[in-house]
């Protein structure tokens, strides 16, 4: 009987195949000591740069000394230390001085292109002074702890989603728009916004505090990127100063808060990297002829 069947089924060699059935002789679970020769260890893993990780992390510290000093002023003003008049004067600094980076560092300096951008920003300015009377009076039915809890709540929303290696906006010459992470952060940020800016005392206020804001969440994330494509060891100035005056702000006000931004900023800028690159030692990919297969055209033509 052995015989026959080795005379009915003679020994194949085994083959590596995904379909085709079982091979005669073999379990279907069988593979010989070819299986593993083509299996490659850590193809994708990159080797990463203690410095240059570092250097990556300047975009979240910095954002979050923006965001700090967005709190400042949301505080100062809600406590009436900073007045409608100062505010308004403060949006219109930052306004002029945020177009000025842009234009000379996206290198578009034109007068077509800074009368389309006033054009803008006038149609922009007058929908917002005419809706400030709605924005006052939003959240009239509503304690002032409901607001600081939502407030807090969707600013860490803002924070989570935030888009640190991009842009809020769409920026001069790119091509892609921003993502739904990016757009979720940034509706976040203006209802956060408007929150806050419902508890000012009148009508202007209501209006600079939202001007400020959006300045803030819409505007300085765009200033930002074209300075960064523009010069990196600008942008590397440019944040170290703004962060210098962040905790120098905080200094004077509170030594508690000063000490836990300092405490932030050392945990994101030094040790999350180093945790970073010690952790790629541990790092273990395998890739062989088990891996799901990739197509090698493009699925669109």
């Amino acid at each position: 009987m052995e015989g026959e069947a080795e005379r009915t089924f003679p020994q194949h060699k085994w083959r590596k195949v995904a379909y085709g059935g079982m091979q005669p002789g073999y379990d279907d679970n069988y593979t010989d000591d070819s299986f593993l020769q083509d299996m490659v260890t850590n193809a994708n893993v990159v080797k990463r740069d203690l410095f240059k990780v570092m250097q990556d992390s300047v975009s979240i510290s910095l954002y979050l000394c923006i965001i700090a000093l967005a709190v400042i002023i949301w505080t100062q003003t809600l406590h009436s230390v900073i007045d409608e008049a100062s505010l308004l004067s403060l949006d219109a600094g930052l306004l002029v001085l945020g177009f000025l980076l842009i234009l000379l560092t996206t290198g578009r300096l034109s007068l077509q292109l800074l009368l389309h951008y006033l054009l803008k920003i006038s149609y922009f300015i007058s929908g917002l002074f005419i809706l400030a009377p709605i924005y006052h009076t939003v959240t009239r039915s509503m304690s002032s702890d409901s607001i600081w809890a939502l407030s807090i709540s969707l600013v860490l929303i803002h924070l989570f989603f935030h888009d640190y290696s991009g842009c809020t906006i769409r920026p001069p010459g790119a091509q892609n728009n921003p993502t739904l992470p990016s757009n979720i952060s940034l509706n976040a940020s203006i209802i956060a916004s408007v929150l806050v800016a419902s508890r000012l005392p009148s009508r202007l206020h209501v209006f600079a505090m939202m001007l400020f804001s959006l300045q803030i969440f819409l505007f300085a994330p765009l200033v930002v990127f074209c300075i960064k494509n523009s010069s990196f060891k600008l942008y590397l100035c440019f944040a170290f100063t703004l962060m210098f005056m962040t905790l120098a702000v905080l200094y004077n006000m509170s030594w508690m808060l000063f000490v836990l931004l300092s405490c932030l900023l050392l945990f994101i800028s030094v040790v999350c990297p180093y945790w970073l690159v010690r952790i790629q030692e541990y790092k273990f990919e395998i890739n062989g002829p088990w891996d799901e297969a990739k197509l090698c055209f493009d699925i669109s033509e």
